[in-house]
Formats: structure tokens, sequence, C-alpha cells
């Protein structure tokens, strides 16, 4: 290879990288979940139930249609003072129109859930917060 190829294949190389290394930037920010996002934290009455109501929320409202982004789970334990740790399960649905987030509240199966695990929770937190960049 010739000096002027070899030094061609290495500005290309560099320039590669540096386009690589553009994107992820301290100004480029993380993918956003959804543009109405829906957390909900259960303080359940008894906790050992709480692994009854993660795989009803698994298996009744993950699948409803219009959801783009999903999570059910247990509290994070971090030992930090300033993150909250008065719930039983954690759950997080996105959705990215109006539409589809009035549909999961009122599909049958959101509602069966909620008919289930409303007297058996001691509180019930509800947030919607809505992503106005997207």
């Amino acid at each position: 290879m010739n000096r002027r190829a070899l030094a061609l294949a290495a500005l290309l190389g560099c320039s590669i990288t540096l386009t690589g290394c553009a994107s992820n930037s301290v100004g480029t920010l993380p993918p956003r979940p959804a543009l109405i996002n829906h957390p909900v934290f259960f303080t359940l009455k008894d906790p050992s139930q709480a692994d009854e109501l993660i795989a009803d929320c698994n298996q009744r409202l993950a699948r409803i249609p219009g959801i783009v982004s999903y999570y059910c789970g247990r509290h994070f334990e971090t030992g930090r003072d300033t993150v909250s740790d008065d719930y039983t399960v954690g759950l997080f649905v996105g959705f990215d129109s109006a539409e589809h987030y009035e549909a999961y509240v009122t599909h049958h199966d959101h509602v069966w859930l909620v008919q289930k695990w409303r007297p058996r929770t001691e509180i019930l937190r509800v947030h919607d917060i809505l992503d106005e960049s997207r």
C-alpha cells in the first residue's frame, strides 16, 4: 500500500472513530421511554403478596395494546437515605399517545387488576408525567 492510500485509510479510521464518539458525547441524551409515563407505587397490606402482584401485572398489563415501555418490580435498595423505599411494588407503563393511555385505563385487564389489588393495597400512588420534548 502506498503512502497516499495509507494516509487516506488512517484519516478515514480517525473520522469514523470521532463520529462514533460524538454521538455519545455529554450533550446526547439517552432514549426517552414514552410521551406519557405512568409510574405507580403499591404499598401492600401484606408485603408477602408482592410476587403475586408482579405476576398479575406482567400477565395482565404488559400486553395491553398501546404500551411502548413497561416494567414491574420491587424496590432496589441502594442504602441512600434520599431514595424512597416506602412501597412494596413499583410499576412503570409508557404510552406514545393520550388515546393509548385512555385505552389502557379502560382496558378490561387493567380494570380487573385494579379491582383485585385495590382492596389489598394500603397506599397507592399514581403519577402521570408528560415528556414535552417528544
